[in-house]
């Protein structure tokens, strides 16, 4: 299985984030992961459609669009048409998670899964053979710069193991507090898609690209 770089624009400074982004997809980011946040399911309001529209030109890599929004399957088809390549809604926000996952496929696209750190491992029971990646967040949805929560690590332990028993090869991505530091905690539990905001764009982008894909080994 692939271990993929996943850099969260929203620590990007947005006054030069087509710059930046480029800049992290030439030094080797496989995603850029774009945050979406409705001041609704989590406290904070990001960006959404014009801003991924805007970018979508800028590069030719993996568009990894994480939906902190309610009732998520109203937008799949707007946010399609904006340029996403996987959408990754949260279990917690949707009425019908199923639905949801149909409706991202339905467009030809992939579906992801979300829980936050609060919800059970079991909770992805239902869903573990119809998506195409799960989510664990590490540290509480709806803010940038927080420190992992050490207990998520355990959770994307069991994750794996749950993927295991089906024979399933399911990337499981992480996002929240991850840094040179620590990702490799997170690589052994099992995870291989890894999102990093400040950890990549505070400083030398570049520089931090290549160090975190060095750690995943590619």
């Amino acid at each position: 299985m692939m271990n993929i770089l996943s850099p969260s624009i929203l620590s990007a400074d947005f006054s030069k984030l087509g710059e930046q982004i480029k800049e992290a997809d030439q030094a080797g980011a496989q995603y850029i992961h774009i945050d979406v946040m409705d001041g609704m399911f989590v406290p904070s309001i990001s960006y959404g459609m014009p801003v991924i529209k805007s970018v979508r030109g800028v590069t030719s890599k993996t568009f990894d669009v994480h939906l902190m929004i309610m009732d998520p399957i109203r937008y799949v088809k707007d946010f399609v048409d904006s340029g996403a390549d996987i959408i990754t809604f949260h279990l917690e926000a949707a009425q019908d998670p199923k639905a949801v996952i149909d409706e991202i496929h339905k467009h030809g696209k992939k579906a992801g899964i979300s829980i936050k750190p609060g919800t059970d491992a079991s909770e992805l029971e239902a869903y573990l053979d119809i998506v195409d990646m799960i989510l664990v967040m590490t540290v509480e949805p709806g803010f940038g710069g927080q420190k992992l929560i050490p207990e998520c690590v355990h959770k994307v332990k069991t994750v794996r193991g749950m993927l295991e028993a089906k024979n399933l090869k399911t990337d499981i991505e992480v996002d929240g507090g991850i840094y040179i530091e620590n990702v490799s905690q997170l690589l052994a539990a099992g995870a291989n898609v890894i999102v990093s905001g400040s950890g990549v764009f505070k400083g030398d982008i570049q520089y931090n690209v290549k160090r975190f894909l060095d750690i995943l080994g590619n």
